[in-house]
């Protein structure tokens, strides 16, 4: 009996060691399979995984970067479905980074690629909600997902992005993963990267941007759509502070820096339209275009840099605005502006409408009208217009290079220049009043009509040095012919290339401005005459790079002489005297400067449809445009009232910044 219930201890003890020993060989076979099955589907899923060095080698769309002269102001960004730009680590400010770990992933610098307890989390939450909606993904396992996977929520892309996941955090430091990201994560509105983001929200570089603009781009990540400044901003930012909370708790910031950026005012951009849209959109664009296609602007990362002084050009945009309201009043609904660097041929401030997105029927125009303005129409290069009289000086200088000079005198009475369109030409003067004889200088600087003509007709007949007293050309058309092709020739070699008719149709009333042209090329010309006599082409791009920064474009024109030196100073000398011009603008008109010796004309149509004023220095040309895009006539105001206003100002504000040069006189005045 003793020995039976002995055997059966023995016999309990020896099943317990074996069910123990079946346990563990059972785990350990578990353990094994699992560990097996976990190479198998390492092996399976990353043998046809990309590898992670395709982050260097795989080519980022990067959108056409479009620059002012400085570099630092972005005018306009050319992109198709992406707008993006990457920048290295040392240019993303340190407190966006911490940002977005703090937002995105707070064990960051702690997990190997993936978070176990967020999985975790996660998991059990997706199992609550019968819906696998949570991942718990790590800042490695969104760039993963975003460069090479899919969307869809199943468990093989799930094991496939924490394999690809596992490797990336193992091969590259978490600097170099982090600058990954934030380049290739999308913050809405078409912006992919924190460059390509802060520049379409605050409209400055990454690297300029401050704690509370970096916790809100830090916020537009989770949601970039739904927290959308222009759709939900009290989301957005609640978010941004939450942000500022938590790096707070992560000890990247102080309670002092958070609260003072939850203080913070933030600005945002209204409108994605280019800066100087008249210049960037039509102007330089379509060079663009045309030179590199728009799949390659769209996506091969070029960065154009203009010419476009942003300073002026605000001034300018500002100026135009102004004006035009005020001459509203006078029936005149639009303006332009251009001004140029005339030893260069840098175009420093291009406006070409009054509003490239107002109303293209103004309300107030003239009773009975209905005006068109057309607002995307950039006046200042497709605008053909009537120069008025600033088309004078072409003529002049025409007569001065055949030997008259500013002392030539003629004879300014009523005169009969002869049949042109089958009838009598027989202009007047502005104020319809005639001097008598009266100098060159005098008839330009006082743009007497009747006077201008008659040098139309000295252009055309070398050889008459006397003073011109004759009243009636009658016969003569032929001598009038002559100099109206030797002013064109002039013209034309200056720049203006839009005079291309039949010399018939012109006939004497070119002097006054009977052509056609445009003010880019009009204000260029006159940037001869500020050069003594030197051309350069207007060019709006001073280089283009490519995206690894390889210069591929360049601006460098060089000056061509096209008029004599004399010939030009003695131009500049006529239209810079302000006591010549005095008599018929007055001692403080809109062509006067203090302290400054700006040369100046006006200009305005027979019928008051265009008004003119076009200066220069040394240093700089403006030319301004006012009047109406569908050619309706103003209230019988001439150019010194609608442009020169505009023009006094910009030139006023531009000669601050540059140097203080005079015109060098021209050696003799003598016939």
């Amino acid at each position: 009996m003793v020995k039976r219930k002995r055997y059966q201890k023995v016999f309990k003890k020896k099943v317990a060691q074996e069910r123990v020993f079946s346990f563990w060989r059972l785990f350990v076979s578990f353990f094994f399979f699992c560990l097996f099955l976990s190479l198998f589907l390492f092996i399976y899923y990353a043998k046809d995984l990309p590898r992670p060095e395709r982050f260097t080698e795989r080519q980022i769309i990067q959108s056409t970067k479009i620059f002012d002269r400085t570099g630092e102001v972005v005018l306009h960004d050319i992109y198709g479905e992406e707008k993006r730009t990457y920048v290295t680590s040392d240019k993303i400010p340190e407190h966006l980074k911490q940002a977005v770990v703090a937002a995105e992933d707070d064990n960051f610098y702690t997990h190997f690629g993936i978070d176990i307890k967020g999985m975790i989390r996660a998991f059990f939450i997706n199992i609550r909600v019968m819906k696998p909606t949570y991942g718990g993904s790590t800042i490695p396992q969104q760039l993963i997902r975003s460069s090479f996977l899919t969307l869809e929520k199943t468990a093989q892309r799930k094991i496939r992005e924490i394999i690809l996941s596992l490797e990336l955090d193992r091969r590259y430091s978490k600097d170099q993963i982090l600058e990954w990201y934030l380049n290739q994560v999308p913050f809405g509105q078409n912006a992919y990267g924190a460059e390509a983001a802060s520049q379409t929200y605050f409209q400055k570089s990454v690297s300029e941007i401050s704690l509370a603009e970096a916790a809100t781009l830090a916020s537009l990540i989770r949601a970039p759509s739904y927290l959308s400044p222009y759709s939900n901003r009290e989301e957005l930012l609640l978010r941004k502070d939450y942000i500022l909370d938590r790096m707070v708790s992560l000890e990247y910031i102080s309670q002092e820096q958070a609260n003072m950026a939850k203080s913070q005012e933030l600005e945002f951009a209204k409108s994605t339209l280019a800066k100087a849209p008249y210049f960037i959109l039509e102007y330089i664009q379509p060079y663009l275009v045309r030179q590199y296609g728009e799949d390659f602007l769209r996506e091969g990362g070029l960065r154009v840099y203009t010419t476009l002084d942003w300073e002026l050009q605000q001034l300018a945009e500002k100026l135009i605005e102004e004006g035009v309201k005020l001459n509203q009043s006078y029936g005149a609904h639009n303006a332009a502006l251009v001004a140029i660097n005339p030893k260069t041929g840098e175009i420093l401030s291009m406006v070409g409408g009054a509003g490239y997105t107002q109303d293209p029927y103004p309300q107030n125009c003239l009773p009975g009208k209905t005006c068109k303005l057309d607002p995307q129409f950039n006046v200042v290069t497709l605008g053909l217009r009537q120069p008025g009289s600033a088309f004078k000086p072409f003529v002049y200088a025409t007569a001065f290079q055949i030997g008259y000079t500013p002392d030539t005198i003629v004879v300014d009475e009523k005169t009969n220049f002869g049949i042109w369109g089958e009838k009598e030409y027989i202009p007047e003067n502005y104020d319809g009043l005639f001097r008598g004889p009266i100098s060159l200088r005098n008839a330009l600087a006082q743009s007497i009509n009747v006077a201008s003509v008659k040098v139309l007709y000295l252009a055309g007949k070398e050889g008459v040095k006397e003073s011109l007293a004759i009243n009636n050309f009658t016969g003569q058309e032929g001598i009038f012919m002559e100099g109206l092709k030797n002013s064109l020739e002039v013209a034309k070699d200056m720049g203006i290339t839009t005079l291309e008719k039949p010399l018939s149709s012109y006939g004497p009333a070119i002097v006054l401005g009977g052509g056609e042209v445009n003010l880019l090329e009009i204000t260029s010309s006159y940037g001869v005459f500020a050069t003594d006599g030197l051309k350069v082409p207007p060019v709006g791009i001073l280089k283009i790079e490519d995206a690894q920064g390889n210069i591929i474009e360049e601006n460098k024109r060089t000056l061509k002489r096209v008029l004599p030196t004399q010939v030009a100073r003695m131009i500049n000398d006529i239209l810079s005297d302000n006591n010549a011009r005095t008599p018929i603008f007055g001692s403080s008109s809109a062509l006067f400067f203090k302290d400054y010796q700006v040369a100046a004309k006006t200009g305005t149509t027979q019928n008051y449809q265009d008004a003119w004023a076009i200066g220069y220095t040394p240093s700089i040309v403006v030319g301004v445009w006012a009047g109406n895009n569908d050619n309706s006539p103003t209230l019988k105001k001439p150019g010194i009232t609608l442009a020169g206003p505009i023009f006094h100002k910009f030139m006023e504000g531009a000669l601050k910044n540059l140097p203080k040069e005079n015109f060098i006189l021209p050696e003799t005045n003598l016939p």
